[in-house]
């Protein structure tokens, strides 16, 4: 059929089954918006800042697995959304983000609004794509599904010029994706799998060491069952908190200090130096990146787990590993995941174990980035993967908020706590009217220490205490913020308080400020000095 190109990106999403698009408008992508105004296939959520339309398609796609769908304008619009983009990137997360720009006669003329998006996005996507003829959308906007989800996910830029979403073309969505270039591998190579497999059973002190790929591919049922059967102990990445039951008796829970990429090795040159590695990722270019991998397995981990599981049955011996698994249970009780109550003083971890006791695995949990962030991943009793959702590679401040809100566009079953902190939740808090106008009751939880934590921790332990450009002390009353946008507000200092708070929350469910008043001087436990090795690792640190 003979359509208009910003028909045609309405017709590619319907064919795709999204359901949900996060976008703000603009003049360069105002013809596709037309379209979005007659359509009825699925909704559209206004976010109040391009960021966070970004973010927010991120949690909706960390929350479901499917390709998250974000649309933005030209010009500032479009740099709004890239710290969304290289966010994605870093996570692996499949989003497919459209983009309008000037009309091709003006691309390279400095117009209004012009910024060179493939460009400047080339860096921090999977692909990009500037589309200058109608004709090619079909083909381009099937690409970009197809790219996001497969392989080693991510996301996918597509830029599309305002006189090209005017073009008349045919519309055929019907052809097959061929890439030459891009064929992932997503089976494991058999005689890789097999001396894996043997050098797995020749071992005395094996540990499976979880990544985030193993929620990106649908594996987190087969790492229970293969831990289980051969009784090998296992620690979680940060991205790949939930795999295990917080309860499983085989979990260590999160690696290293902070459970990503270099927090989690410290110097690289000590980190399992006696060990011998197998390493299976579905990307070749990660394997042996920074870690030597003895056995290096190129594919998806859950086909290659259902490779691996006959041969495990034939040649592993569970009670091989048990004094193993009793030097670990000495380790725990000498140097326990713990923290020192204070009396009535309400402690931030304390907080984020409350919130898993009462709401468990009835909640979904997203993070801001600082301090609380690794409380949350230490201390929340996660149960399943795609409950946890927060900023790994990247780090992003703002993160947290518009990912709740994705994430309860998701799961609107579940409750959606965005646990954050003083600092990050003013990045994104223009999100409260987003949350009131679409009726996503989003519960933020403040740990508000009035400073910028995890920057002053690291002026506390290493320059001397010397809190340059970290205290918050002044700050808006989050109460009376979240009832000017329509919202609700607690302010609470005691354990009571937060109960009642929390419970209200639940029962309202309105987008809410939990703002909880917490000591100002905690810090994140274990912690690697820059540049140290894991035996390096401070387990406490006591105020002077």
């Amino acid at each position: 059929m003979q359509i208009s190109g910003a028909q045609m990106v309405i017709e590619a999403l319907i064919a795709e089954e999204v359901e949900v698009v996060f976008g703000y408008p603009g003049g360069a992508i105002m013809n596709v918006y037309d379209e979005i105004y007659k359509q009825r296939s699925f909704q559209h959520i206004l976010t109040r800042h391009e960021q966070a339309a970004v973010h927010a398609a991120e949690g909706y796609a960390k929350a479901t697995g499917k390709v998250g769908v974000a649309m933005i304008t030209s010009g500032p619009g479009f740099t709004n959304g890239v710290t969304g983009l290289a966010d994605a990137y870093m996570d692996s997360i499949p989003l497919v983000v459209i983009s309008g720009q000037v009309p091709m006669s003006l691309i390279g003329t400095d117009a209004f609004q012009e910024i060179d998006a493939v460009g400047i996005s080339r860096p921090c996507t999977k692909h990009n794509y500037l589309v200058t003829d109608a004709a090619d959308l079909p083909r381009v906007l099937k690409e970009a599904f197809y790219i996001a989800r497969t392989g080693r996910p991510g996301p996918v830029h597509v830029d599309i010029p305002k006189d090209v979403t005017a073009q008349i073309a045919t519309f055929d969505y019907s052809k097959e994706v061929e890439l030459e270039t891009y064929k992932p591998t997503t089976k494991g190579n058999a005689r890789q799998i097999k001396k894996a497999i043997e050098a797995i059973a020749a071992a005395k002190r094996p540990l499976l060491y979880l990544g985030g790929g193993i929620v990106s591919s649908g594996a987190a049922d087969l790492v229970r069952e293969f831990s289980k059967m051969t009784q090998i102990p296992a620690v979680e990445t940060f991205m790949a908190r939930g795999t295990l039951r917080f309860d499983d008796p085989l979990l260590i829970s999160m690696l290293g200090m902070h459970g990503f990429d270099d927090r989690v090795t410290g110097k690289l040159s000590e980190f399992a130096k006696n060990a011998q590695i197998i390493h299976v990722d579905i990307d070749p270019a990660s394997v042996s990146k920074l870690v030597h991998a003895h056995y290096p397995i190129v594919g998806d981990v859950k086909n290659v787990l259902e490779q691996m599981m006959p041969l495990a049955k034939e040649q592993i011996d569970p009670v091989r590993y048990a004094p193993w698994l009793n030097t670990i249970a000495n380790f725990n009780k000498l140097h326990p995941l713990s923290y020192t109550e204070e009396g009535d003083r309400l402690k931030p971890q304390w907080v984020i174990e409350r919130i898993g006791q009462l709401l468990g695995d009835k909640a979904n949990i997203s993070t801001d980035v600082g301090q609380h962030q690794m409380w949350t991943a230490q201390f929340y009793p996660f149960s399943r993967p795609r409950q946890w959702v927060s900023s790994g590679g990247l780090g992003t401040m703002g993160f947290g908020f518009p990912a709740a809100l994705g994430v309860k566009r998701a799961d609107p079953e579940r409750v959606s706590i965005n646990i954050t902190g003083d600092g990050s939740i003013l990045m994104n808090i223009q999100e409260l009217m987003t949350a009131v106008e679409y009726k996503l009751p989003v519960i933020n939880v403040i740990l508000n220490n009035n400073f910028l934590g995890m920057v002053r921790q690291w002026q506390t332990l290493f320059y001397d205490k010397r809190h340059s450009q970290t205290d918050l002390s002044i700050q808006p009353d989050f109460v009376k913020v979240a009832e000017a946008f329509g919202g609700v507000g607690y302010r609470v200092t005691t354990k009571e308080e937060f109960d009642a708070a929390l419970k209200d929350a639940v029962e309202k469910n309105v987008v809410t400020i939990i703002d909880v008043v917490v000591n100002r001087f905690e810090n994140v436990l274990p912690m690697v000095p820059a540049g140290g090795s894991l035996f390096n690792m401070m387990l406490e640190y006591k105020e002077k």
